[in-house]
């Protein structure tokens, strides 16, 4: 029997909405659900009751390793949980306090300080603990982590590939970590999501280190423009961790990003904002806002995240947010220069150097952004944000041809970058 066309137009829409529903990554029943049902999860009180259990242990007349370090342990998990960011700088307190009790002769106090550093950005001062640490004497495998660690950010590529060569093994978490983020670093972006689900896969006495891995790796799919695995991966991440705030928060992006559903993305950001006490959700909040076009709450959420992130407890953590903020909606180039050489003065890499060139750019110096770019930035890896940045730079040098390269380039990390920058480059590519 022959179908009529209003039977035609039924089949055609019923398949375009099953094409649409097909599209959609993140579930708004999932989501729902996880906002409805939200409990501190077992590992926070586990961690809580640890924690309780070690302080009480200390005792300052008779100054020890153990208990000292439990405790500092603890805190600096329950910042990773809810990021609070004083719980990070009262470990450091009792680091550097048994550090000083054992006359500087701990190496093993040291090695807790070079993580604790690098997680605040402040990566020279990881660098002294590493030399600190280096003196005292390392096991092989301390000594390999902790300087790969310190090398990577602070740029000594090579030395820290040389590093990585000496820790190599088949079945160890630390090293396929590590191997994850030097072939990121070099574009082996197959073989960096290989190596972090390896190091998930070989974790199996932390559900914490294993909720990490499985996160990055999250990430990387995402910068492989694989959003539904990474949506898999985030949720995987929230089961073994419900105050996972990070996975949280990327099934918010995705939600934006791919799915087109800011309200969705906007809910998630905003409880991600409540129970966590980091910036990131806001900063993601003002990228929905300028997505949607609402320039009040965009304005608003930036500022608001600049007065966050700001804060000095913070120190370098958020340069490169405050740089895209101060370049853009702020409206505040010449203190986008003043950060980025801030930065540059905490770590000289090509992609800090990157960000220098930029701001001088957005400063209306542009020979100068060039010639930062030519001597510091052209022929290195960079992420997609800073590719778009250079293309900027070479757009406004008149390599017109460059430029191009530089904006197919970031294009491919489409994912990666806020919805109006990747609608700037659809019209620059057009």
């Amino acid at each position: 029997m022959t179908k009529g066309p209003v039977a035609i137009l039924f089949i055609l829409q019923s398949l375009t909405g099953c094409n649409h529903a097909n599209r959609q990554i993140v579930d708004q029943i999932y989501i729902d659900s996880l906002i409805m049902h939200y409990q501190e999860p077992a590992l926070a009180k586990t961690n809580e009751s640890a924690m309780v259990f070690w302080k009480n242990r200390i005792r300052p007349s008779l100054p020890g390793i153990t208990s000292e370090s439990k405790y500092a342990g603890a805190l600096s998990l329950r910042f990773h949980l809810f990021g609070d960011i004083r719980d990070i700088q009262s470990a450091d307190s009792v680091m550097r306090k048994l550090d000083s009790n054992f006359n500087h002769r701990e190496a093993q106090a040291d090695l807790t300080l070079i993580g604790d550093a690098i997680l605040q950005h402040q990566f020279k001062k990881a660098d002294s603990y590493l030399q600190a640490a280096t003196s005292i004497g390392l096991k092989k495998y301390d000594r390999l982590t902790a300087s790969f660690d310190v090398d990577f950010e602070l740029g000594r590529f090579f030395y820290a590939s040389e590093e990585l060569k000496e820790l190599k093994s088949n079945t160890d978490y630390g090293y396929f970590f590590r191997r994850s983020k030097m072939d990121h670093l070099n574009g082996e972006l197959d073989s960096s999501i290989h190596a972090m689900l390896r190091a998930a896969e070989l974790e199996q006495s932390s559900p914490y280190l294993k909720q990490v891995a499985l996160s990055n790796a999250a990430d990387l799919y995402i910068h492989a423009g694989d959003l539904k695995q990474a949506a898999e991966l985030y949720k995987q991440c929230i089961a073994i961790n419900g105050a996972d705030f990070h996975s949280i928060t990327g099934l918010g992006w995705i939600a934006l990003v791919h799915d087109g559903n800011d309200s969705l993305a906007e809910k998630i950001f905003e409880f991600a904002h409540v129970r966590s006490r980091l910036p990131d959700p806001v900063f993601k909040l003002t990228q929905m806002s300028e997505a949607r076009g609402d320039s009040v709450k965009e304005k608003k959420y930036a500022e608001d995240f600049f007065r966050l992130a700001t804060d000095s407890s913070y120190g370098n953590m958020y340069n490169k947010y405050l740089i895209e903020l101060c370049t853009g909606i702020l409206n505040d180039p010449a203190l986008a220069v003043k950060i980025s050489k801030k930065e540059l003065e905490n770590r000289s890499t090509p992609q800090t150097y990157a960000w220098y060139a930029w701001s001088l750019f957005s400063n209306h110096r542009p020979q100068e952004a060039y010639d930062v770019f030519a001597k510091n930035v052209s022929g290195k890896p960079l992420e997609g944000l800073e590719l778009y940045w250079m293309g900027k730079v070479m757009q406004g040098a008149h390599k017109g041809y460059n430029a191009q390269s530089f904006f197919k380039a970031a294009y491919l990390n489409q994912y990666d970058l806020s919805p109006v920058i990747v609608k700037d480059l659809e019209k620059l590519l057009d």
